[in-house]
């Protein structure tokens, strides 16, 4: 009976993606499934579409976990639509972020997010920043893009942060077609990163 209770009242974990154009998605689908990781792809659109609670009611309905949900400002500076509802899932009783997927772009004005690793355009994980094709550009550890500048002031309540370039795309590295391997590369260090941490 207790331990009933305990599975009704765990976390569900969940991977956010700060991309949600449609390229991405179907990216973000291919890696999820690769990882066996559930993906909310109603959560997909430029800017998201939906409202943190929507997002919320999608994940507890989802019968597994983890769940990867995609956030999407589409360029808007301050705080947009998709980083309203990364706040929201973040600060969410129910929910565990155990990891984001940090996504560069050319947005100008961006203060960035710090990252604990990147992954290049040739599959490399490593510190450093890279570009929105994926080209290691610094070894500043960080990310410049449009849905991740609130990222920093939750970093504590984050096990992990990779950074990429934009999904779907990164001269043709991280093809859906190929099987989006960068973006899936991405999504099974997070995964296994909470898993050196739970055991």
């Amino acid at each position: 009976m207790a331990k009933e209770k305990i599975e009704k009242t765990e976390k569900k974990r969940v991977i956010l993606v700060t991309d949600g154009d449609k390229i991405a998605r179907q990216a973000v689908e291919k890696a999820a499934k690769v990882n066996g990781c559930r993906c909310i792809s109603a959560s997909a659109g430029n800017p998201t579409p939906l409202t943190g609670e929507q997002v919320v009611a999608y994940i507890n309905a989802t019968p597994s976990d983890p769940v990867v949900v995609m956030v999407d400002d589409r360029g808007v500076l301050g705080k947009g639509k998709g980083e309203k509802v990364m706040e929201y899932l973040i600060k969410h009783p129910t929910i565990k972020v155990i990891g984001v997927v940090a996504v560069a772009s050319n947005t100008e004005n961006a203060h960035g997010a710090s990252v604990d690793s990147v992954i290049t355009k040739g599959q490399e994980v490593t510190k450093g920043q890279v570009d929105k094709e994926g080209n290691l550009i610094s070894n500043e550890e960080i990310i410049r893009g449009d849905t991740v500048d609130n990222l920093n002031q939750y970093r504590r309540l984050i096990p992990y942060v990779i950074g990429v370039g934009d999904i779907g795309k990164m001269d043709n590295s991280d093809k859906i077609e190929d099987g989006a391997k960068i973006t899936t590369k991405a999504i099974k260090q997070i995964i296994e990163n909470w898993q050196r941490r739970e055991n």
